[in-house]
């Protein structure tokens, strides 16, 4: 389990760095950069809640000794 959410958390690192380089930075808001900007965000989500997965395995293992 904790190799598979560390490679969950590269591959959404991955996908933020992937939709940084599509984001047209002339005009952010622009459609296609839009989806980009939206997809940053998801990605950045994600590794949020996996690190906040991490964490709390953590806090559990250390109450449960």
């Amino acid at each position: 389990m904790k190799i598979l959410m560390r490679i969950l958390m590269i591959l959404s690192l991955g996908m933020v760095i992937f939709n940084l380089t599509q984001v047209n930075w002339d005009d952010p808001l622009s459609e296609k950069s839009s989806i980009a900007v939206v997809g940053i965000m998801a990605a950045l989500c994600a590794f949020l809640l996996l690190l906040l997965l991490m964490m709390s395995k953590k806090i559990s293992k250390k109450l449960n000794r």
